[in-house]
């Protein structure tokens, strides 16, 4: 439920207070509560429904880092706009849009820092170096930069939206932010167009009261953002020495663990390269032609063989070489005779 003392405030300030029935877009009978000699009077219950849904929105956009442009260029927003924007430290555009502002922004830029270039021409005292007329052009283009984009000249970046104080009057403004996707707040009084603001406000747009009211409303808002914005950063802030504590942990364990796993991979390579040579150790040995001996075999007739070399050895004269067989013995004499 809204508060009452808003509700009261915002009577009070003359927000309900519409055009004449003659002079209203049809779009906003929805947020029309009725009429009152020839005027349209707007339902407080949609203001204040607008009201709340913007500064819920302002809060959030905000608070996730970005920018909120405020423009108004109307003689009774400006210098309600002026001091807002001047308490939360936000961007203004409280004279005449420039067209490009936003879908130009590049060149807006760099028109700001011909603004640097000149006013740093004058603090030096070089601009007393040309001649009086050119001088005198150098001043006009400085006041000129500076009255139409001193409110912009912090904001180096697009902005995450826009609060337009009477969407007739900032129409340019409002179609450059359609085109870029920037959302857009707007007080909207019964001869405007509602579809052009992604959040109306309904309400009075010509009454300063009623204007300074919806501004500080939203100003609030702001601010509310800045602080969630804060606590977010100091979050931040905190939560990066405990990342980097765990990394340097991580670190030192990897570089523990390192040692131990090298020492496994050689153990490893040491116990594949002793199985190999096992495995040649053991391998059977090439086939040969003929038909395969027994180990047991072969070791017996080795055996047999030495003990007969042995035997011959012993029964041999020493000196002598020895006996031939019986069948060699002395020729007889049939042989003698032939």
């Amino acid at each position: 439920m809204a508060d009452v003392t808003l509700v009261k405030q915002l009577i009070e300030s003359g927000i309900h207070y519409g055009h004449r029935t003659s002079n209203w877009c049809p779009k906003m009978g929805t947020y029309i509560y009725g009429k009152r000699n020839g005027i349209h009077i707007i339902d407080v219950r949609e203001t204040v429904k607008g009201l709340l849904l913007a500064r819920k929105f302002l809060t959030r956009t905000v608070a996730e880092g970005k920018d909120i442009l405020f423009v108004g260029t109307k003689r009774q927003a400006r210098p309600v706009l002026l001091s807002c924007c001047e308490e939360v430290g936000m961007p203004s555009v409280t004279e005449r849009w420039l067209g490009g502002t936003l879908t130009n922004f590049r060149t807006i830029r760099a028109r700001l820092k011909r603004l640097e270039e000149l006013e740093a021409l004058e603090a030096s005292g070089e601009i007393e170096s040309y001649s009086k007329k050119m001088a005198s052009h150098l001043t006009r283009e400085q006041r000129k930069i500076e009255r139409n984009l001193s409110g912009i000249r912090a904001m180096d970046r697009l902005p995450g939206a826009m609060v337009v104080i009477d969407v007739n009057r900032e129409d340019n403004a409002l179609k450059e932010a359609r085109k870029l996707g920037i959302p857009s707040v707007c007080l909207i009084d019964t001869d405007s167009d509602p579809d052009q603001a992604d959040l109306p406000i309904p309400g009075n747009d010509d009454a300063m009261r009623a204007i300074e009211l919806v501004m500080r409303q939203l100003t609030e808002a702001v601010k509310e953002g800045k602080e969630a914005r804060a606590v977010k950063a100091r979050e931040a802030e905190t939560s990066e020495p405990e990342a980097g504590g765990a990394r340097r942990s991580a670190r030192a364990t990897y570089r523990a663990v390192e040692p131990a796993t090298r020492l496994a991979e050689e153990t490893e390579r040491a116990a594949i390269e002793e199985e190999k040579a096992a495995a040649q150790r053991t391998a059977p040995l090439p086939a040969t032609e003929g038909p395969a001996v027994p180990v047991e075999e072969i070791q017996a007739t080795d055996i047999a063989g030495a003990a007969d070399t042995a035997e011959a050895a012993e029964a041999t004269p020493e000196g002598g070489a020895a006996e031939a067989p019986a069948d060699s013995a002395a020729p007889t004499e049939e042989t003698d005779r032939a």
